[in-house]
């Protein structure tokens, strides 16, 4: 059955079981962080469209610093994989680099050929190391802030509905923690994949000529991608300027609660995603930055409707007393209330085993109203570990079917499963122990005052 699928099924039965009336067992569908997504992905939508992400890829892979040499284009790789992947989906940056890095890996071929040696790229190791990289870069982007993948907005909106006093957490305060996991999570992945599979080459000739070419394919700056360059940095503005503003003029000032009422963080990225159908590329032609098909058409619905699912079932077990059921057995199987490293620590690696094996999304929607209402019932603050179990979805990297991009490297050929599993096992262990679970109890904890 698909997914999404289940997302309409579970409402659906509530209403037929008599647990909640129709309007509030739906109106989950139309809470305000779908739109916060929704206009997340019109933004990733038109980047990709009218090819803002290639720019953004080949313009750090064709910077000076970064020429022939395999190790800097393996960390070149990784760095433009994060910094899109923040923004866009993480299977569309996948899928937009995966070329690119074959590109590469064809162009050490030929240069071992001219010299008389004939490699077997599916067998030799820098292939398969940046593969992994493309693949782990892409996932570990999506830490960086609510909207780069769908764990992170899922948790900040189980918090809202299932701890009401707990605070609010801003675009901003995420993007904190969220560029110290993102680094120390890199920093690993680049640390342990160089270790395992290094080039057996100081210089890959050609390889710069290739990048530029592919830089120089793009063309001029157009109109399009100037618009979409527009909306978004007004989105990004708009979502950072309660947090500028709160430190100006104090967190209770009336300009403070202005804003807040009137470009929540949902407004700010439908202003962003809705300003593309309005700017215009060719007047004459009736030619917008995005059109309707572009835009709405491509958007992953799927993704929105699991969303909605999870908030409806996640807000019905808080109403109706399971989560309360469900924190009580918890407490009761950990013999009291245990420690709060403990506690996370459970979670975390519960929310990583099952990203593994099926859509991190879907591990979330499980793991993350569970969580918060056990940390409730134990008198836990539920931010820490709501942040842990975002974060710790993210560090699938054992299996192809833990996320698309595993997936994607996987189909080449060039990716042998236990390379993936040893490798992985490795980073996932380091990520959810040494960065995980400290940044939430000491970076978390401190930026949120829990």
């Amino acid at each position: 059955m698909p997914i999404p699928v289940t997302s309409l099924l579970g409402p659906t039965l509530c209403v037929i079981l008599g647990v909640a009336p129709v309007d509030k067992a739906f109106g989950a569908f139309a809470n305000p962080m779908i739109f916060l997504f929704l206009g997340g992905f019109l933004l990733a939508k038109g980047m990709m469209v009218n090819g803002l992400d290639k720019r953004i890829a080949y313009g750090i892979l064709s910077m000076k610093w970064v020429g022939d040499s395999p190790r800097r284009i393996f960390l070149a790789i990784g760095l433009a994989c994060i910094i899109c992947s923040g923004w866009i989906s993480n299977t569309a940056t996948a899928a937009m680099m995966f070329p690119i890095a074959l590109g590469l890996l064809d162009a050490i071929r030929d240069m071992m050929a001219t010299s008389g040696r004939d490699i077997d790229l599916k067998k030799y190791k820098y292939s398969t190391g940046l593969m992994l990289m493309t693949a782990y870069a892409c996932s570990i982007g999506g830490v960086l802030t609510p909207i780069g993948t769908p764990p992170n907005i899922m948790m900040i909106s189980f918090l809202d509905q299932l701890a009401p006093g707990s605070p609010d957490i801003s675009f901003f305060q995420w993007m904190i923690w969220g560029v110290v996991a993102m680094v120390l999570y890199f920093a690993v992945a680049y640390f342990v994949l160089w270790r395992m599979f290094p080039a057996d080459v100081k210089h890959i000739e050609h390889a710069r000529e290739f990048i530029q070419e592919r830089a120089r394919s793009l063309g001029k700056w157009n109109r399009a991608q100037v618009n979409t360059l527009i909306a978004f940095a007004v989105a990004v503005v708009l979502w950072v300027a309660p947090s500028v503003l709160s430190l100006i003029h104090g967190p209770h000032s009336a300009i403070m609660k202005f804003y807040d009422s009137h470009f929540p963080e949902c407004i700010a990225a439908m202003i962003g995603g809705l300003l593309l159908f309005f700017m215009p590329v060719n007047l004459k032609e009736s030619k917008m930055t995005l059109s309707w098909k572009q835009g709405m058409e491509g958007i992953d619905w799927g993704t929105l409707l699991l969303f909605g699912g999870g908030l409806a079932m996640g807000g019905l077990m808080y109403t109706t007393g399971l989560s309360d059921w469900i924190g009580d057995g918890i407490k009761a199987a950990m013999g009291g209330k245990p420690s709060e490293y403990l506690f996370i620590a459970v979670f975390c690696v519960s929310a990583l085993l099952l990203a593994e094996f099926t859509s991190h999304t879907a591990a979330v929607n499980l793991i993350g109203t569970i969580s918060i209402g056990t940390a409730v019932s134990l008198g836990f603050n539920p931010i820490p570990v709501a942040v842990g179990i975002a974060l710790a979805s993210s560090l699938g990297f054992m299996m192809p079917v833990s996320t698309p991009p595993n997936a994607i490297v996987y189909a080449s050929g060039y990716v042998p499963i236990t390379k993936m599993i040893k490798s992985g096992f490795i980073i996932d262990v380091i990520g959810v122990f040494c960065i995980t679970i400290p940044i939430v109890l000491i970076i978390v904890k401190a930026i949120m005052g829990v």
